[in-house]
């Protein structure tokens, strides 16, 4: 058979009729003259340009009656393809990898990489720890596979452990693996563990930033996030990418640190950035949560290829601001286009519905879940539940729970208690209550909001009693703060929070603004 090698010479090789076909299936159809000889350099040439899992096997099949399945270069070349064709080829790359006897690192590492990437995760483990059994010196490319397959399973405890043999193997001070133990913690939800990997990390690189800050996001602290953000611009001189930006919006969104959005917004403008699906979703998130609607609605037409997680935000931010007719017009618009919502876009619009007081549009859009192919969560029930509670349907909303077809958790009885609260119905506010100090134990907000339900019909020894539970449980009530920004900064005060720098002079003003009538106040404000 006559074919191009990848210098781009004519070379003659010779294969069976079954991998001329296979030699066909990828090249259009050209008629090829087979004559007899190979290597495994001509196989990796053919594994390069394979384009389907079927031709993959083909050439599979030639590779072990050539008699190269010894090899370890085709070996991993092998494992690696298999591994491109997601997570259903797993099992013929592992049969590839057993019936290897001589495996070097870079073998194991592409096994490995195959399980982390697609799963099951812990085979990737499994393989790591067969690897140290056969006395094979993990590298630096090992450790981020096996951390990542740690972090997808949010296995701090293992992952700890392999943190250990990092250190032992003196790698702690890799960039490459200190990147991966970031992310590891951060996924885990170990932020302060996470923070110290990073200040451990000597040369830091953009990765690394980026790592901190989605992690402080993600873990639901936008202020510190918000401050690695500045530090990693303004002292450390890093220029923000793709992937900074894609991190730190939902931070500002959080916050609703709007100047900060507002410079981002004007960075991506100023450098030309595509604005792509993920930053365009931070954007409308973010000034979708400091009111600015029309700005959102501004940056939703710019986007030209719009998916599911931008239609999300806008929708989202139009229901969140009553803007009820604009959030189901929407909806209907992501119908007519073909597109198939998702299961986010149903809460969404369920709560939209919830705070216009829609029941018949709800339960409506409820049912159609179903032809979508979306799962009815507890969170959808809950949306529900809140729905025909501000409704005054409190025995509709007790009559739903009941025939749910999954069990009903906190979510789903705590916007029951809510709607019990609002209407005052004592009586369904204590069976609610009970169900929930089972479910949610810790809440505080469940025994105050009972103890204040009993307080508004003179139930005295029952208010003693919920308040005592708490004590006894010590359950403790989070204590609430406020926050203002101030020059882009912001500062946040807790209940007789003496900890701010310019404390004694907060308190002072506000003793003066205290003493001060009405009328003076406002033209002292003005």
């Amino acid at each position: 058979m006559h074919l191009l090698s990848p210098r781009g010479k004519l070379k003659h090789l010779f294969f069976s009729t079954a991998t001329c076909q296979t030699i066909r299936s990828y090249s259009n159809g050209r008629a090829y003259k087979c004559i007899q000889n190979r290597d495994s350099y001509d196989y990796t040439y053919l594994l390069e340009r394979c384009r389907s899992s079927s031709c993959l096997k083909k050439i599979h099949a030639q590779v072990v009656v050539g008699g190269f399945e010894q090899n370890p270069f085709l070996a991993a070349k092998l494992v690696g393809a298999y591994g491109e064709y997601g997570a259903p080829n797993m099992g013929d790359a592992r049969k590839v990898f057993d019936n290897l006897s001589d495996r070097d690192v870079f073998l194991w590492n592409v096994m490995i990489r195959g399980y982390a990437n697609l799963g099951p995760f812990e085979e990737a483990l499994d393989i790591y720890y067969h690897m140290r059994l056969s006395r094979v010196s993990a590298n630096r490319y090992t450790f981020p596979f096996v951390l990542k397959a740690c972090g997808a399973m949010k296995c701090t405890k293992r992952g700890k452990v392999i943190h250990a043999h990092v250190v032992k193997l003196a790698f702690d001070f890799d960039l490459y693996v200190g990147n991966a133990l970031l992310a590891f913690y951060a996924k885990c939800g170990a932020i302060e563990m996470a923070r110290v990997v990073f200040g451990e990390i000597p040369q830091k690189d953009i990765v690394s930033w980026n790592s901190i800050i989605s992690g402080y996001t993600s873990n639901g602290y936008a202020g510190e996030a918000i401050k690695l953000f500045r530090a990693m611009v303004q002292e450390h001189n890093f220029v923000p990418d793709d992937a900074t930006l894609v991190g730190i919006l939902p931070a500002c969104a959080q916050a609703a640190a709007i100047h900060l959005g507002f410079w981002i917004h004007a960075y991506i403008m100023k450098l030309g950035m595509k604005v792509n699906a993920f930053l365009a979703s931070g954007l409308i998130s973010t000034y979708g949560n400091c009111g600015h609607v029309k700005i959102a609605r501004d940056v939703f037409d710019r986007v030209c290829d719009k998916n599911i997680v931008v239609w999300n935000a806008m929708i989202r931010c139009y229901g969140m601001h009553g803007h009820t007719d604009e959030a189901l017009d929407m909806f209907s618009k992501v119908i007519e286009l073909g597109l198939c919502p998702d299961g986010l876009m149903f809460l969404c619009v369920l709560s939209t519905c919830s705070h216009a007081g829609l029941v018949s549009k709800g339960w409506e859009i409820f049912h159609s879940m179903e032809a979508y192919g979306i799962r009815k969560t507890e969170e959808h029930y809950a949306c529900m539940v809140d729905l025909l509670g501000r409704a005054r349907l409190l025995d509709e909303a007790a009559r739903l729970i009941e025939t749910m077809p999954i069990p009903a958790g906190k979510h789903v009885y705590g916007a029951l208690l809510g709607a019990s609260r609002v209407h005052n119905n004592i009586e369904l506010a204590e069976k609610v209550a009970e169900k929930l100090f089972v479910l949610d134990p810790d809440n505080a907000g469940r025994y105050i909001l009972l103890a204040k339900m009993y307080e508004d019909v003179g139930r005295w020894e029952d208010v003693a009693r919920a308040r005592k539970q708490l004590k006894e449980k010590e359950i403790r009530k989070p204590i609430g703060c406020s926050s203002v920004e101030i020059e882009s900064i912001h500062h946040t005060f807790g209940v007789q929070d003496e900890s701010h720098p310019y404390a004694q002079e907060i308190f002072e003003t506000l003793k003066s603004l205290e003493g001060m009538e009405d009328e003076e106040l406002v033209m002292t404000l003005m």
